[in-house]
């Protein structure tokens, strides 16, 4: 399986927030395995295992299970490296996240965003991915306080989501999130999501400047460039993952979705040493280790999120990558977890 990570920056501002909560921020990175020094080093990756395991021990050393939502208003904008320039010189809200999404890959392979506009507004939805540990709650907790935060410092005004939806059981004490996210949140949801009025995000930003926004755009992509190796893959992964509840993905769809002809698809995904076929197999393998811990998700969502025309297919799927029944998968988590 792919090593995925995420941005040295990013993490740089993690620890920043664990340090203000009073935490002890050396024993986490101890025993996370992280060495202090790359997170200052130019262009450092922390691999996602060792940003869940940072968080599973910030959850057990603050003996707060909320502590991602630790400090939600106060705006964080050195987390978006260059990408938050970007950001700020957008004429909106919407653009705002469009950039976010073109240039995920500079902050982390670990992470897939979409936008959506629907009628009650626009989505955000996201997946972490983990690798071979669980993602903490906290850690995807962190991301939502840490995008709203600047949300608001770039609109200079209050914004929040109409609604929010995250992925897990409901905890005993739902009162950190209301204080935190300030709006309606629901658990046992199948992504996580948040749902923005169009009003907001559609509004003029203060900082918009298209010309700084020209110049932002040319150096995000020249970073970028930086990742270019695995650019195709990550993208076409993105697509991928947005079309799987409607089905099973064909090529030619995602080829067309990336601009790109099938032929040229194939021959880029064969430069970066893997293929359609390949790519789709080991992102639903991802997805499914994720969906089968979800409990509140039955065999049959779990298949059909994953674009399986039936649970036959998905059993047989579970079988050829687990070399079990999706029900001893889960069973199987179940005992570990307990």
């Amino acid at each position: 399986m792919r090593k995925l990570a995420t941005s040295g920056v990013w993490v740089r501002s993690t620890i920043d927030m664990l340090a203000a909560e009073g935490l002890d921020v050396a024993a986490l990175l101890e025993g996370a395995g992280i060495d202090p020094k790359s997170l200052d080093a130019p262009g450092s990756r922390i691999a996602t295992e060792q940003i869940s395991r940072l968080w599973e021990l910030a959850a057990e050393q603050s003996g707060n299970p909320a502590i991602g939502l630790a400090q939600h208003d106060v705006a964080r904008p050195a987390s978006f490296d260059v990408v938050g320039y970007a950001m700020m010189s957008c004429s909106d809200l919407r653009t705002a996240y469009e950039r976010l999404i073109r240039y995920m890959l500079i902050l982390s392979d670990a992470f897939t965003m979409t936008l959506t506009e629907e009628q009650a507004g626009y989505r955000i939805s996201f997946e972490l991915f983990g690798g071979s540990r669980p993602v903490p709650r906290q850690r995807g907790e962190f991301i939502i306080a840490t995008l709203l935060g600047f949300c608001r410092w770039i609109a200079g005004r209050e914004v929040y989501p109409r609604a929010i939806a995250l992925p897990y059981p409901a905890p005993a004490d739902v009162a950190p999130y209301r204080a935190a996210l300030r709006c309606p949140v629901s658990f046992d949801a199948p992504l996580t999501s948040l749902l923005f009025a169009k009003d907001d995000m559609t509004a003029p930003l203060p900082t918009c400047n298209p010309r700084l926004l020209e110049l932002h755009d040319r150096y995000a992509g020249d970073y970028l460039r930086q990742f270019d190796h695995g650019q195709i893959s990550n993208r076409a992964r993105e697509v991928i993952i947005r079309r799987l509840p409607d089905g099973e993905p064909r090529r030619t769809d995602v080829a067309s979705e990336l601009h790109l002809s099938e032929r040229t698809l194939q021959r880029r995904l064969e430069d970066e040493g893997t293929s359609f076929q390949k790519l789709l197999d080991d992102t639903r393998r991802e997805l499914a280790e994720q969906y089968l811990g979800r409990l509140h998700l039955s065999l049959g969502q779990t298949a059909y999120l994953l674009g399986f025309a039936d649970q036959a297919s998905f059993f047989r799927a579970c079988k050829r990558w687990f070399d079990q029944s999706p029900g001893q998968y889960r069973s199987r988590l179940e005992r570990v977890s307990t």
